[in-house]
């Protein structure tokens, strides 16, 4: 495969996923240092309160929670779903010996032979499986939280509110991982149309996302702000 039909791909899609995954990683550090400023953090350290509640009073709560948990897994398990079905059409896509393995046309930019072609079906469909095994871990742990939850709390019980908290953060930190993956298959997706479109796209998603994962300044007062820091040091733990 010679280097002019395809510099294209090779410069601006590495640099595309450059951009996103350097936003993750920085969007990581402030989760780790400065949970009170993300949405991540704000609802890691929300959740915790929240199981404490559930199992202080949970003769009363203990059917909201089950509602509450119930949710959440028929939200993973949605995404599970389209990922596994992405999946199959892609596999399909990929052994079929029709014209859909050919590039559509030669007004794409890009490289257009079988190797490239292939190459970015595979991709995707590596990116949805992991989103698929990210989401099918997520219903795991949060099933797991569900019976957990309304278990006897007493002083020889293994099951304390600190575990029950941590599988719940676990079965929502593998949800996200899951949700972000599914999310950076857009513009890998958009490849098939050229990796202009690649680029394009993930220099969008980045303010995008930026908006969704941060809290402004007057979004919230400072006493709630100053519970969020004190709790920090467990947000991070298992972000």
């Amino acid at each position: 495969m010679e280097w002019r039909p395809c510099y294209l791909d090779v410069i601006l899609v590495p640099l595309g996923f450059l951009i996103v995954a350097g936003y993750h990683v920085w969007l990581w550090h402030k989760v780790r240092t400065q949970p009170e400023s993300t949405i991540i953090g704000i609802n890691a350290n929300g959740r915790r309160f929240w199981v404490s509640a559930i199992v202080k009073d949970n003769e009363k709560k203990n059917i909201l929670a089950v509602q509450t948990l119930r949710n959440t897994i028929m939200g993973s398990t949605l995404m599970a779903t389209t990922s596994i079905l992405l999946c199959s059409g892609l596999a399909a896509v990929i052994s079929s010996t029709y014209s859909v393995k050919k590039p559509l046309n030669d007004t794409v930019y890009g490289a257009h032979g079988d190797f490239m072609v292939a190459l970015k079906y595979v991709t995707l469909l590596t990116i949805f499986l992991f989103s698929f095994l990210c989401h099918s871990l997520s219903i795991r742990f949060i099933n797991q939280v569900n019976i957990l939850i309304n278990s006897p709390q007493d002083d020889t019980s293994l099951v304390t509110t600190a575990y029950i908290a941590e599988l719940l953060e676990k079965g929502y930190l593998l949800n996200t991982i899951g949700n972000r993956l599914f999310y950076a298959a857009l513009p890998l997706l958009l490849w098939i149309f050229g990796p202009v479109l690649v680029f394009l796209c993930s220099l969008t998603m980045v303010p995008v996302l930026y908006n969704l994962d941060f809290v402004f300044n007057g979004s919230g007062g400072g006493e709630r702000k100053e519970k969020v820091v004190n709790g920090s040091d467990q947000v991070g733990e298992f972000v």
